[in-house]
């Protein structure tokens, strides 16, 4: 066993020792730390993006943009008629004679089409195996015709240790909206409480209109947007009628509905439910 932080007499940390203990503490993908204006991202023209300044770690590495300043991107002129998507990527690389290794941004430029344009192809490399170049893909700027229609952010902020043990000592509640076209307000009412990424709602519905069998109805808005950007299903709900093979539904948007089955629910059935997802 070799010491890291400790004085031996001659130097002795190598920087794949560590990356190890960064991949241990921020895990072992790609993300862009709670420091500066994390890499925001700030459209001057057509032509020229900037990043400003902030620190990612990237597979265990560090690399930044010092404070108060930014990275200019030149974007390759687009062309009329056609649209374009291109990548800024963090790039990592090092030489395999010199053994230098370095992080710089570079933009990928994708090809120009009439149709709809696909991102160009990233180096998708693991550094502590060895790998010469891995690609951090950062910002997906879209073209169409000689104009840059958006800029989407690629990569997601980590909280540090204060925002995580903040997030999960701390209750957050969430005031939803309850839908008075669907929902009796007086009898109805519903809750959502969220640690962390763990949303948990409750709540009663009683609903002013029938609802066909395999259909829907929408109770609430503004409920955490569930993760992987996907609705969220729960198991079958108890209800005060005739049947309990209902469901309720969070969709991408935070809306809250439930769905019947085999049989169709009259206004005025009230449905309970209770449960918990992981959000983004």
């Amino acid at each position: 066993m070799e010491i890291i932080t400790g004085y031996t007499g001659t130097p002795h940390i190598t920087a794949e020792q560590d990356r190890d203990v960064n991949k241990g503490i921020f895990g072992e993908e790609s993300y862009v730390l709670r420091t500066g204006s994390e890499l925001e991202a700030e459209l001057v023209s057509n032509n020229e993006l900037k990043i400003r300044d902030g620190v990612i770690m990237h597979q265990g590495c560090a690399a930044s943009i010092k404070k108060n300043t930014y990275d200019p991107i030149v974007i390759t002129n687009g062309s009329q008629g056609m649209k374009r998507i291109d990548l800024v990527v963090a790039r990592y690389t090092r030489n395999s004679e010199t053994k230098v290794e370095s992080v710089d941004l570079k933009i990928l430029q994708g090809t120009p089409t009439s149709y709809t344009p696909s991102a160009p192809a990233y180096v998708v490399g693991d550094i502590q195996a060895g790998d010469l170049v891995s690609d951090m893909p950062l910002y997906k700027i879209t073209l169409n015709g000689l104009n840059v229609t958006s800029v989407e952010k690629m990569f997601s902020v980590i909280d540090g240790l204060t925002e995580l043990n903040s997030n999960l000592m701390n209750i957050k509640t969430y005031s939803l909206t309850l839908n008075t076209s669907n929902v009796n307000t007086p009898d109805s009412w519903i809750e959502c409480n969220r640690i962390g990424n763990l949303v948990m709602i409750n709540g009663c519905a009683k609903i002013t209109k029938a609802v066909n069998a395999y259909t829907g109805i929408n109770i609430a808005s503004g409920a955490p947007e569930p993760c992987c950007s996907k609705p969220f299903y729960t198991m079958a709900l108890p209800q005060d009628n005739t049947y309990a093979s209902c469901f309720a539904m969070v969709s991408e948007k935070g809306d809250v509905n439930i769905f019947v089955r085999f049989q169709k629910a009259q206004a005025g059935d009230v449905f309970i439910y209770q449960f918990c997802y992981i959000c983004k």
